[in-house]
């Protein structure tokens, strides 16, 4: 089962993250191969920017074994996040973002996250890199969709999903270098 997991930061969780980012990226290394996407959402795309979320897109075999995901990265024990989304997913496209090889120049990353009950599939593009339907824990409910993009603008990256109100955030691919 795929899980989407976006912890939004509190306030202050910079030095945090600064400070475990060794010992949270050790404790992803034991999901390298179930991880589908990760990586920080940011203020933007320069060297200066800053963390504002983390993206985990993981396939684990059960609820609790997502909600132990969730509650051992270092990150979350120390208090980096101010909420956690957790959310059944299902991958449309089918593949990780190691997989996604035709970067486009000029372009930046971006994740978009699009909730509601009607939303229809995204069209094909070479933009997307991961993308699938949000779903609820329970009940496996539709939500809306989330996907990684690539794009030239923030507006750009929201377009690609057909919604009213998509949330676009800068985002680059997470782990080591």
């Amino acid at each position: 089962m795929e899980y989407f997991v976006y912890g939004r930061d509190r306030a202050g969780a910079d030095e945090v993250k600064v400070r475990l980012v060794e010992e949270h990226w050790t404790f992803m290394d034991g999901y390298a191969e179930q991880l589908i996407a990760r990586g920080p959402t940011l203020t933007g795309h320069d060297e200066d920017a800053e963390s504002t979320g983390s993206l985990h897109i993981v396939d684990l075999p059960d609820l609790e074994a997502a909600k132990a995901f969730v509650h051992n990265d270092p990150y979350y024990v120390a208090g980096a996040f101010e909420s956690v989304e957790l959310y059944r997913f299902t991958n449309t496209s089918g593949r990780t973002m190691w997989e996604f090889a035709d970067p486009t120049e000029g372009y930046h990353r971006f994740l978009v996250i699009a909730l509601g009950d009607s939303l229809p599939a995204p069209p094909a593009s070479k933009h997307l890199i991961v993308y699938g339907q949000l779903l609820t824990l329970d009940t496996e409910a539709p939500l809306g969709w989330a996907a990684t993009v690539e794009a030239p603008t923030e507006q750009a990256a929201a377009a690609l999903l057909a919604a009213n109100t998509p949330e676009a955030h800068p985002w680059t691919f997470g782990g080591r270098r």
